[in-house]
């Protein structure tokens, strides 16, 4: 099947969700479980491929995850994603976690993450996706930021399948 839309704006593919850190999501301290931060992230970021694609997608990696600071129980988790790149048959999205206090207002950016997709026919092979324009210098930089990431992550795939 040919691509719904040829080309799709960066502005187009943004995504904010809102969690409230309930008891059910902390640990034993009253932290969000670092699990349910990278579920929520994969949800937010699938949902910004979706919308770029129009299309199902599947999570085909997640770039590493760093913990930079907790949320507490009670506390709002901010999660914003946003399309970088896209190449032939897959995208780049990168998702920026904040945790907001909610009585004082005050947000800590406390992860990112940078996840690939790949977009889907209605058989479950792989397909082609629009191109991204990206409508701002920031948005120009954070795409070849993309492409770097993207070589980085091609060449190690390829050193681990020649061992």
């Amino acid at each position: 099947m040919a691509d719904r839309r040829s080309e799709v704006s960066s502005a187009d593919t943004r995504v904010e969700m809102t969690q409230l850190v309930l008891p059910e999501h902390t640990n034993a301290i009253g932290t969000i479980f670092g699990g349910q931060v990278a579920a929520w992230i994969d949800v937010c970021a699938a949902i910004a491929a979706q919308r770029f694609c129009r299309r199902q997608v599947v999570t085909a990696s997640i770039d590493e995850l760093h913990f930079l600071h907790p949320i507490q129980r009670g506390h709002i988790a901010i999660f914003r994603a946003t399309v970088n790149a896209a190449w032939s048959r897959s995208l780049e999205v990168g998702v920026r976690v904040e945790g907001e206090d909610p009585l004082t207002g005050e947000r800590t950016h406390t992860s990112s993450a940078y996840l690939t997709f790949v977009a889907l026919e209605a058989d479950g092979s792989r397909a082609s996706v629009p191109r991204l324009v990206p409508g701002t210098p920031d948005e120009t930089r954070r795409m070849a930021e993309a492409d770097a990431r993207r070589a980085h992550r091609l060449a190690t795939r390829a050193a681990r399948a020649a061992r």
